[in-house]
Formats: C-alpha cells, sequence, structure tokens
C-alpha cells in the first residue's frame, strides 16, 4: 500500500510540475531550471501526497469488506489513484487558466488551454480505465496495465509538448527621438488604495457617514475597474503605472524563485495547491522586486519626458528610485522606518536626497505619537500594534507628499494608502457582521476598519480643496475585498495561519472615482486596471502610447472637453534605458 501510494504521490507531483512551466512560459524545458523544479516539487509534494493516499488506502481497508491486499506497484489499484490524480490536475489547470489567463498573455493562454485540454482528455481516460476494466477486488490483464501506464506516461508528455520548449524574450520596442515639452498641462492628483471596495463606500454613504466619499460618487465619474491575479500590489500598481499589461512590463507577481543562484527565475506559482510553501518551507528561494524589474515606462517618466514634473509617493516598485523631475518617495520608508539605529540608510529609498531628508522628518513624527492621535475615532479600542504600524506609515507618506509639494509644485501627484487592506483583511467582520451570517449591526466607532475609512475620507477632502479649476482627483483602489470563505477560515485555523474575515484571492474589481470639473457625474462601463495610465496622460495632455493594453476613458469627461481635447497617439514611449 505504500509503494503504490508513493508512485501515486510521484504523478501528482508531476502533473503539478507540469502546471509551474504552463504559467510561466519563460522557463526552457530543456534546462537546467526545469530540471531542478522537477526535483523541488517532487520534493515537497511527494511525502505529502504519498502519506495522504496512503491514509486514504488505510481508509478503505477498514470499511472495505474484503481486503485489498495490492502488489508492490498494483495495476488495479494505481488505476483508481492515477484517474483522481489526473482529474484533480485538470480541475486545477482550469481553474488556474481562468484566473491568470490576463497574465500570460494570449499566446501562453492558448497553449495552456490546449495543455489543459489534453489532461482532461487523458483524465477521462484514466477514469474510463478505472471502471470499466478495474476495480479493488478484480485483476487486469497485461494489455490493460500496459495502456494504463501509457496512458499516465502520455498525460504527463502531451502537456508539455502542447506548451512548447519555452518563449524567447522579445525585446521592447524603443525610440530614441527627443519629445517636445508640452509647455501647459492640467494638474492631476491621485489617492491610490490598496483593498478598498465601492461596494463598503457605498453603504457607509448611504448610512450618512464618508462625506467626501458622497460627494465624489453624487458629483463625479465612477468606473469598476478589473484587476490582476494574484492580486498583489506590485503586478496591479505596475499594470496601473504603465498601461501595459504583465506580458509586456515584467512584473507578474510580487516575486521571482530559485531553486538555486544563477538560474531563470520563475515568478508564478500556481493556485489551489498551497504552492506558495514551497518558499515557506525552504525548497525554492524568493526575491521579491524591484525598480530596475519593470520593463516598460511607468507615467511619471514619460511625463518627464515631456518637461513635466511628478511627486510619487509609496508606489510599488520604485526602489531604487530615480527621479528626472520632481520626486519619488518609495514604498521602502515603511521597512527601514523600523531598523532603528541605522533607520534610512539608504539614500535609495528617495530621490531626490530633498525629499530623503524630509521623509525622515515625518516618519520620525509619526513614530513618536499615540495610537490615539495615529488612528483618531470614538471607542476605546486599541488596534494591533502591527496593524497601527501600516496607518503611521501611511500618515508619514501623506505628510511627506504634502510637505514635498510645496517645494517640487509637481503636476502629477499620487499618494498610496496601504493600511485599507490590512485593516480590510483583518476587520472586515467586524464593519460587515451581516456579510458573515450574523445580524447584529457593527458599530462604526469602533470598528477599525471603519474608523481607517474616516481618515481616508478625510485625505480626500483635503486633496478636494487644494483642486484648482481644470484640476482632476483620482481616486483608485487596485483592488476589492469580499469575505474570506468558511472554508478557508477554517483551513486557516487548522494550518496555523491567520484568521483572516476579508479576502481578495479571487481578484474583485477596483474601481476609479473621478472629480473635477471636467467630469461627468456618471457611473461608466467596467474598465481595466491598465486604463488609469492613459486616461491620466490623455487629460495632460499627452500623446497615448500605442503599445498601451489600456485605454484613455474619455468618457469620463464631459463632451466640451473632449471635443476640444481629441486623444493624440505615439507608437511608443520606451526608450533605451
Amino acid at each position: 500500500m505504500l509503494t503504490n501510494a508513493i508512485a501515486g504521490g510521484v504523478l501528482v507531483a508531476l502533473y503539478l510540475a507540469v502546471l509551474v512551466l504552463q504559467l510561466n512560459p519563460q522557463v526552457p524545458i530543456a534546462s537546467a531550471t526545469a530540471l531542478h523544479w522537477f526535483a523541488a516539487l517532487l520534493a515537497f509534494y511527494g511525502p505529502y501526497l504519498s502519506v495522504g493516499l496512503y491514509f486514504l488506502i488505510l481508509a478503505r481497508e477498514v470499511v472495505a469488506s474484503r481486503p485489498l491486499d495490492p502488489a508492490w506497484l498494483s495495476v488495479r489499484l494505481l488505476a483508481w489513484l492515477c484517474a483522481a490524480g489526473a482529474a484533480a490536475a485538470a480541475a486545477i489547470t482550469w481553474a488556474n487558466l481562468s484566473g491568470y489567463r490576463p497574465v500570460l498573455g494570449a499566446a501562453a493562454a492558448e497553449r495552456m488551454r490546449l495543455g489543459a485540454i489534453a489532461t482532461t482528455a487523458f483524465a477521462v481516460v484514466l477514469v474510463a480505465i478505472a471502471v470499466l476494466r478495474y476495480s479493488f477486488g478484480r485483476k487486469g490483464s497485461r494489455a490493460t496495465g500496459v495502456s494504463l501506464t501509457v496512458a499516465m506516461i502520455l498525460s504527463i508528455i502531451v502537456p508539455l509538448w502542447l506548451r512548447g520548449p519555452g518563449d524567447l524574450p522579445v525585446p521592447v520596442a524603443r525610440v530614441a527621438q527627443e519629445r517636445e515639452p508640452i509647455k501647459s498641462s492640467p494638474r492631476v492628483r491621485m489617492l491610490l488604495l490598496d483593498g478598498a471596495s465601492l461596494g463598503f463606500i457605498r453603504q457607509r454613504v448611504a448610512a450618512g457617514q464618508l462625506p467626501n466619499f458622497a460627494r465624489l460618487i453624487d458629483r463625479g465619474g465612477m468606473i469598476d475597474l478589473a484587476t490582476l491575479k494574484p492580486t498583489q500590489a506590485e503586478p496591479v500598481w505596475a499594470a496601473a503605472a504603465t498601461g501595459k499589461m504583465p506580458e509586456k512590463n515584467g512584473i507578474r507577481s510580487n516575486a521571482v524563485y530559485r531553486v538555486d543562484d544563477g538560474e531563470l527565475a520563475v515568478d508564478l506559482l500556481p493556485d489551489y495547491c498551497f504552492a506558495y510553501a514551497l518558499a515557506d518551507q525552504g525548497f525554492v528561494r524568493l526575491d521579491y522586486r524591484a525598480s530596475t524589474s519593470l520593463n516598460a515606462t511607468p507615467i511619471w517618466q514619460i511625463l518627464s519626458d515631456f518637461g513635466i514634473a511628478s511627486g510619487i509617493t509609496a508606489w510599488p516598485l520604485t526602489y531604487p528610485a530615480r527621479a528626472s523631475r520632481g520626486y519619488v518617495v518609495t514604498d521602502r520608508f515603511d521597512a527601514e522606518a523600523a531598523s532603528s539605529p541605522f533607520r534610512l540608510a539608504d539614500a535609495h529609498a528617495g530621490d531626490p536626497t530633498t525629499a530623503v531628508d524630509v521623509a525622515r522628518e515625518r516618519f520620525d513624527d509619526w513614530l513618536a505619537k499615540p495610537w490615539q492621535d495615529v488612528l483618531a475615532g470614538g471607542g476605546t479600542t486599541a488596534p494591533n500594534p502591527d496593524d497601527l504600524n501600516y496607518v503611521r506609515w501611511d500618515r508619514a507618506y501623506s505628510d511627506t507628499a504634502a510637505e514635498l509639494e510645496q517645494q517640487f509644485a509637481p503636476m502629477l501627484t499620487a499618494v498610496r494608502y496601504e493600511a485599507v487592506d490590512i485593516f480590510a483583511h483583518r476587520y472586515l467582520r467586524e464593519s460587515q457582521p451581516e456579510r458573515f451570517g450574523d445580524p447584529r449591526r457593527a458599530d462604526p466607532d469602533r470598528s477599525l476598519l471603519d474608523r481607517y475609512y474616516g481618515y481616508v475620507d478625510s485625505e480626500v477632502g483635503r486633496t478636494m480643496r487644494l483642486l484648482a479649476p481644470g484640476d482632476l482627483l483620482l481616486v483608485v483602489s487596485g483592488f476589492g475585498m469580499e469575505p474570506t470563505s468558511l472554508a478557508k477560515r477554517v483551513l486557516a485555523r487548522v494550518l496555523g495561519y491567520p484568521d483572516w474575515t476579508g479576502s481578495h484571492e479571487p481578484a474583485p474589481d477596483g474601481f476609479l472615482l473621478a472629480y473635477g470639473a471636467n467630469v461627468v457625474h456618471a457611473q461608466l462601463r467596467r474598465g481595466a486596471i491598465v486604463d488609469l495610465a492613459p486616461t491620466v496622460l490623455y487629460y495632460m495632455g499627452v500623446p497615448v502610447g500605442r503599445d498601451m493594453d489600456g485605454f484613455a476613458r474619455t468618457d469620463l469627461f464631459t463632451t466640451a472637453y473632449t471635443s476640444e481635447h481629441p486623444v493624440r497617439y505615439v507608437g511608443t514611449h520606451e526608450r533605451g534605458r
């Protein structure tokens, strides 16, 4: 029974290795990288799956009327194990294809779809062999054993063959000509939120809360934005900044994974099979992304090419910082602020040095303040210190941006707020108990999530007061939040993970709220996160790159404005860097 369980576990681990290669088409099949990943996945999944299958066989022995008494490698037993493994692999492959299709690109997604069809077909064949020719009480012939073996081998080889040898990197088209500076441009202010949900905001607005969000909804334009999976800040905001999908901008996840140093990296792990535990248990090494990982030009660099200064604060993948015009304060300040006395020793956390100096002072200020000043509101419940630090950092970033704006006068400003995501993960049930089957009403004065939304609402109001005629305010959520399913919460408790009640794993929509004199008052058709960069460029009078995947959402603006400001295009904004 043990040897058969091991054989079944190895087969399923091989299916998952094939899935990893399908999700990472840049890895050549005939390479040391692919071989090392096969070995790592076998070492990680093999023991767990083998033990699980062994106990499953033992459970069958307990309830069965006749003992199984299999051979060392029993064809009649392996038929059932392989059929179940192939069916599970097919289901996981289809689920990953559905979630990651936009990230993969059209060609890789089509090859993965064909591979999923092949896996499904062989699963059907294996199930048919198990059902029609075998049972736990009957023996099969040598011919059927050969048929089973051939079907198992082909169920691995055919998806790999359909996947192909690996994609060759295609150089990004770049231009060398100088851009003609734009003499005048309207000012755009952006507030970026991680994990904010338009449904939550509307519910609170209907209850008479969040007055500044109410003004945005009543007098501005609204768009639901399809996000990307995995719903991590780095790939989502990289797509927003470049207007390009991960296939073009090079950022498909927040990190890359390697089995050995010096080999080609894998940047996407499969869902629904605990693959991220590979890094937790040391089977692969994790390296986080940096600004040098971007293969496309973000909007602030595009604006710099046209002579327009930008002020960017806490945007992911801006480290090491580089600001040709204006300033960049990276999202690394919060990590370094906790490492005193060597805090902020790295000058690359901001650019120019003036921005670094201002950020140091603002972080010093907020580190010293009591929690009641950090997260104001009614009630007496103190937040978890770890949660509170995210609020400190958000407020420090906001104050840094406000002070630097006075010095640099940028035409585009962007400030990102991360704590919405953290609080929604941990306190969504406190704020919306009715979504978890609890009829009790939440107390908004005591809910930490509501209190933080109140702070964000005040930031929206402060930014509104700064708007001059013709200015544009954009409040953007990169991805939404929804209740975690009961099954996932139970599983998290069993495995010892945090019992988070909010989740964005299924990639719920984010949103864009626009406000200004030139903005229409309407709920507009659904868009995508890659629409942000083209829309900002359009409003600021900069040509939109034809190689961008997003579209300039001209329907956000009044007919009078769009008739006087047609969309202009350029082949690409990529330059030799």
